[in-house]
């Protein structure tokens, strides 16, 4: 694969890279680029993650090489899983097995947090990043956590996480850091505190977030996204295709395309893994339709020839037959979803 199809791999879909003329530089410059992803292991995983699992395939598909990194303390940190570290570390075990069932190749190296914490270079370059971060710019960045900067005041170990997430990234050596986009902050803090201290600058590629079945109205995106703490607001890659039905029947899906959660599911999950749709309708509505593309579906939604039902009803079908693979996964892999239903979800 040459240069330009490697950057036009690596940049589909995405919201943002910075920078696009850095990352032809290091494809032009190494063969097996350094890439890194990190999760907190804090519950289901849910539909949005189909996005960055499809971006990590595209760079693997590129020669970059993926580290996904779980990240144990940092979710202690954010008081995720009941604050329990074995509760968290089983978590870890499902979000690998949700990586593989999405497809993502086992070539991708997992990473603890744990097997980082023990080595004194990585807090020496917590501290340097630390030292060249102002207090007010690392509380900038905790809305990574989810937090505001006000929560700091009563648990000051949430000021930790922005700088022990940018030091991952150096301790790893990563060329690329991927993310969603709720993950920016991180990721400049990452690349301001470089310039300082003369280290190399990451790569931050970004990609889109699907927002809350529920609904974001006028709400940042980032803000309202899919969460794991309200099971109607996302679809999880374990449900039954029942239950996808159900949350998508329950899903605010108004009239129009913009804001419209329905409409970005099958704007950034199911046109890009299927390439085309095919909706079932009864012949008193026109019967079963077709779309070649995502613009096709865009317009009959926008001039109402496609009725809100109808779109519910492709979407549901279309995340039936994307999911089936995870489902068949975990139904040879049990044990740690079984594992992760019986602990308490939080945030």
């Amino acid at each position: 694969m040459d240069v330009d199809s490697k950057v036009e791999l690596a940049s589909r879909d995405a919201i943002e890279i910075v920078t696009p003329e850095e990352l032809r530089s290091l494809y032009e410059t190494s063969s097996k680029p350094a890439g890194y992803i990190g999760y907190e292991p804090s519950g289901f995983v849910h539909a949005g993650q189909i996005i960055t699992a499809s971006k990590i395939i595209d760079l693997q598909n590129t020669g970059v090489e993926m580290t996904i990194f779980l990240a144990d303390w940092h979710a202690l940190i954010n008081d995720k899983m009941g604050g329990k570290i074995e509760n968290i570390r089983a978590c870890g075990e499902y979000l690998r097995d949700c990586f593989m069932a999405l497809g993502v190749r086992d070539t991708a190296k997992f990473v603890w947090a744990s097997d980082l914490i023990n080595h004194s270079s990585y807090w020496e370059k917590f501290i340097r990043i630390s030292k060249a971060s102002s207090l007010t710019r690392i509380k900038r960045a905790m809305t990574i956590l989810g937090r505001t900067e006000d929560e700091a005041e009563i648990d000051a170990s949430k000021v930790m996480y922005p700088p022990m997430q940018a030091a991952d990234i150096f301790e790893l050596g990563a060329d690329i850091a991927l993310a969603g986009m709720d993950q920016r902050r991180a990721h400049m803090l990452a690349r301001d505190a470089a310039e300082k201290l003369g280290w190399k600058k990451p790569i931050a590629l970004h990609t889109p977030l699907l927002v809350s079945l529920l609904g974001a109205g006028r709400m940042d995106p980032v803000d309202a996204k899919m969460s794991k703490s309200n099971p109607n607001s996302a679809v999880f890659l374990h449900d039954s295709p029942q239950e996808i039905s159900k949350k998508i029947k329950g899903a605010f899906c108004p009239a129009e395309v913009e804001g419209n959660p329905v409409v970005d599911i099958m704007r950034l999950i199911v046109f890009p893994k299927l390439g085309s749709v095919h909706i079932d309708r009864p012949e008193k509505y026109g019967g079963p339709i077709d779309f070649a593309s995502f613009a096709e579906l865009q317009q009959a939604y926008a001039s109402g020839k496609l009725h809100p039902q109808d779109l519910k009803k492709g979407v549901s079908d279309s995340m039936s037959t994307l999911l089936l693979p995870v489902r068949e996964y975990f139904e040879k892999n049990p044990e740690n979803l079984e594992k992760v239903k019986s602990l308490s979800v939080t945030r």
